[in-house]
């Protein structure tokens, strides 16, 4: 199967899900005309499967953990493109040809969107500008963002490693030693949920935390429990750096 990417049908779109009855519709409203969609369920008991399967996305169940999610729904994938979405993610219209034009520049072998938050105040305004500047000056876009890419690509570089956190950072700094990430004049709409718990500049400091201890050789199934965790990013930090292995902290929300 080929195609140029400027229609929906040429892309497969793999959505991992954990408990996101409240945002999965909207995502897959848009994403209707798709060649396919894999959603790949992390064990949700709040009716996402089905919400899912009641609008026609492929559904996988028994895995959990991002990176292992993605993985699986993109070893499904059969279409020439591939867009990996988080399951709160709502994406601009005409989403297609805007990556399928980013992915055409020379170099490129990966697009993410602009990230723009369904919340209000200066706080996650500036947080969307500094996303921007980190994903096109810095060439580091997150999941959050969508990342979209030829199957051909995807394949030759290895796929999404099964990490239980860190997948999306991880995967990208391996496209960025094969060409450059361009990011897409359109944004995706995201919820605020993750910024509402701590704020945003304390999820921010949070968030940096773990990417610091994961650069350091960081267990990444550690960092995975301590995020789900809920802790402030001091007490996060300092119990990344005394965490032995093989312990356990009570599971928390993506």
């Amino acid at each position: 199967m080929s195609g140029d990417g400027r229609r929906p049908d040429d892309w497969s779109v793999v959505v991992p899900v954990l408990n996101e009855a409240d945002e999965l519709g909207g995502l897959l409203a848009g994403v209707a005309a798709a060649g396919e969609v894999w959603v790949v369920d992390g064990g949700s008991d709040d009716g996402s499967r089905t919400i899912a399967r009641r609008m026609g996305a492929h559904v996988i169940t028994g895995v959990r953990g991002r990176g292992i999610q993605l993985q699986r729904g993109a070893a499904e994938a059969q279409r020439p493109y591939l867009l990996l979405v988080h399951g709160d993610v709502r994406l601009p219209e005409g989403w297609a040809p805007l990556l399928a034009t980013a992915l055409e520049r020379p170099g490129v072998v990966a697009a993410a969107f602009r990230l723009r938050v369904r919340g209000r105040g200066w706080r996650l305004r500036l947080l969307e500008r500094l996303v921007d500047l980190r994903s096109g000056w810095g060439q580091r876009p997150y999941g959050d963002q969508g990342l979209a890419l030829r199957r051909c690509t995807y394949l030759a570089v290895g796929g999404v490693r099964p990490l239980p956190l860190m997948e999306d950072l991880e995967l990208v700094e391996r496209l960025g030693r094969h060409g450059r990430l361009a990011l897409v004049p359109a944004a995706v709409q995201v919820s605020d949920r993750r910024w509402r718990a701590l704020g945003v500049w304390r999820t921010a400091w949070r968030n940096a935390r773990l990417r610091r201890a994961w650069r350091r050789g960081q267990d990444p199934q550690q960092l995975a429990e301590l995020y789900q965790s809920g802790l402030p990013p001091q007490r996060l930090y300092q119990k990344a750096q005394r965490t032995p292995a093989g312990s356990r902290v009570q599971p928390w929300r993506w």
